[in-house]
């Protein structure tokens, strides 16, 4: 049987690099989001 290979450098993963930024992404694209809703619902009405 053939044996499995293991990587012999590990390349950084996206996830694990954006994890440590999550309390200043999420607030600001919560903010974003809810000034994009308000300007909508602004420029409808």
């Amino acid at each position: 049987m053939s044996e499995q290979q293991k990587p012999t450098e590990s390349t950084p993963d996206v996830i694990e690099s954006i994890v440590p930024l999550m309390p200043i992404v999420l607030p600001v694209a919560g903010g974003v989001l809810i000034f994009l809703l308000a300007f909508i619902a602004v420029f409808m009405g």
